[in-house]
């Protein structure tokens, strides 16, 4: 794919991961990285790199090695029965890069189907609540994927890896999910291409987002409860991962994060890198320049990677990743992996991980289903370790009220994960220059999330009082008896409510 045009360098701490070829083990297609910067134009197709010119000197944009590392991140933890198909997906993915009919396939899908370029809108009222005394302040946008199909960011990687399994001859596609969004996008895309869709998913996610589960089985997905270890995502992907292995000659797995083995932290990566290059392209539309400051929230760190992939050769462009502090960082109740995480193996590939002094998985906790993950994608840790990218956490009562602020300010409900990073705003706005500009990733809306966010706040917004004791308030069923029973100045209601 075409890339705008980028003319700085990356640390020498970085280029020195790359600059040395490594020998290539039978089997692996060597990976040509993208042509210099002087070569990249500016146009916007797909998140496939374009590799022509193969003998330029090339220019170093966060590839991992021949064998899928980021420095000592990343690489193959897995059985034997899945090299192959791990290696057979590789080479696939590769020759994308020269296949034109795939890439006018994707960029329809993504077009007309998907809905992009997503908007970068400039939250006017968001950027007012930070002005200072004086009127100085920090502009900020919101690069809006949760106007997305489906929601969220999830989409750009299933649409693709969705097309990929149909080259491969898959017939059968499975996924994991946490929140439910990526869940749906796969049994979207599933619908879409007339593919068996099986989506595994932790018992406590499924209470906490019944909703989408209730939208991937009427898309025709079937979804699996997970009820192993604590029930959330680290235990759907296993079971996804197990389902694999057994399964791997018919079956596809659509891994929803830029976690996992090689290649899937650099395939997935590549299929979001959309949101970035679309960020460059309007920020040059819109004020002539590039963001000053990149902010998204972490998990496995697929849509921050997304959007920070296009600038890590930006210096100038700082890259701020906010990860779940659940209740508190020094509570052992967290998700922040690159905070207080030790670097370790988990479903296939080394990052940093929450574990105890005996190697041992921690129970993470979120409040954001789609953040209670206890790994990262190695190339977030290796960002981190290079000092690239900048890492923070914010906790579940900063995210509740970052998820009402935006919705008050500016009329946009976002996702719990999204009001991580909205919450971190109240951090960072105070230390910034008067006009520095801001780019969040609105990674996906808050409709799944409304029923978690009413245990927390129906005191907040409702009287239990009101509505003249029409009906009792039942935590976590409120909101669509409350809806039903708000007054109607054209008729009076028919009867009572009831409350089971």
């Amino acid at each position: 794919m075409a890339v705008a045009s980028n003319s700085t360098t990356l640390p020498k701490s970085y280029r020195s991961s790359f600059n040395t070829p490594t020998q290539l083990p039978s089997g692996f297609l060597k990976f040509t990285p993208r042509p210099t910067a002087a070569k990249r134009s500016s146009s916007i197709t797909c998140a496939i790199a374009m590799e022509k010119d193969k003998k330029s000197e090339p220019a170093v944009h966060l590839r991992p090695d021949s064998f899928g590392r980021f420095g000592k991140f990343g690489g193959k933890y897995v059985p034997e029965t899945l090299m192959y198909a791990l290696t057979e997906l590789e080479t696939a993915f590769r020759s994308l890069a020269e296949d034109h009919e795939f890439q006018k396939e994707l960029d329809g899908i993504l077009k007309d189907y998907v809905g992009r370029e997503s908007p970068l809108y400039f939250a006017e009222r968001l950027t007012e609540h930070y002005k200072r005394s004086n009127g100085e302040g920090p502009h900020i946008y919101l690069k809006r994927e949760d106007l997305n199909h489906t929601g969220a960011h999830k989409i750009n990687n299933a649409v693709a890896q969705a097309l990929l399994a149909k080259r491969l001859g898959k017939k059968r596609i499975i996924a994991e999910t946490g929140a439910g969004q990526h869940g749906v996008a796969t049994a979207t895309v599933c619908a879409r291409f007339g593919l068996q869709c099986v989506i595994y998913m932790g018992a406590q996610d499924m209470e906490r987002q019944s909703l989408n589960v209730f939208r991937m089985r009427l898309l025709g997905a079937e979804v699996r409860a997970v009820h192993s270890g604590t029930a959330t995502l680290k235990d759907a992907t296993s079971e996804a991962i197990r389902d694999w292995v057994t399964n791997v000659e018919s079956t596809h797995y659509i891994l929803g994060s830029v976690a996992g083995p090689h290649p899937y932290p650099m395939m997935v990566r590549e299929f979001h890198a959309v949101i970035g290059k679309e960020t460059r392209k309007q920020a040059l539309e819109k004020w002539g320049g590039k963001p000053d400051i990149l902010v998204a929230c972490v998990g496995g760190g697929s849509n921050a990677m997304g959007l920070f992939h296009e600038f890590v050769d930006d210096e100038e462009v700082r890259l701020i990743g906010v990860e779940a502090a659940g209740f508190g960082l020094d509570s052992g109740r967290h998700a922040a992996t690159l905070t207080k995480g030790e670097v370790g193996v988990l479903h296939g590939a080394m990052s940093y991980l929450l574990q105890d002094d005996d190697g041992q998985i921690v129970e993470p906790h979120s409040i954001s289903a789609g953040l209670d993950y206890p790994g990262v994608g190695p190339e977030h840790s290796f960002l981190k370790d290079i000092g690239r990218a900048e890492y923070y956490s914010c906790t579940d009562e900063e995210a509740l009220e970052a998820f009402t602020r935006l919705s008050r300010l500016e009329g946009i409900i976002p996702a719990l994960e999204t009001s991580h990073a909205l919450a971190y705003l109240e951090k960072l706005c105070p230390t910034l220059a008067n006009g520095t500009r801001v780019v969040l990733n609105c990674s996906g809306r808050g409709d799944k999330d409304v029923q978690t966010a009413i245990k927390y706040l129906q005191e907040e917004f409702v009287d239990v009082t009101s509505f003249n004791g029409r009906f009792c308030l039942i935590s976590g069923f409120v909101l669509p008896y409350a809806i039903n029973a708000l007054p109607n100045p054209f008729h009076q209601p028919r009867g009572g409510l009831g409350t089971q």
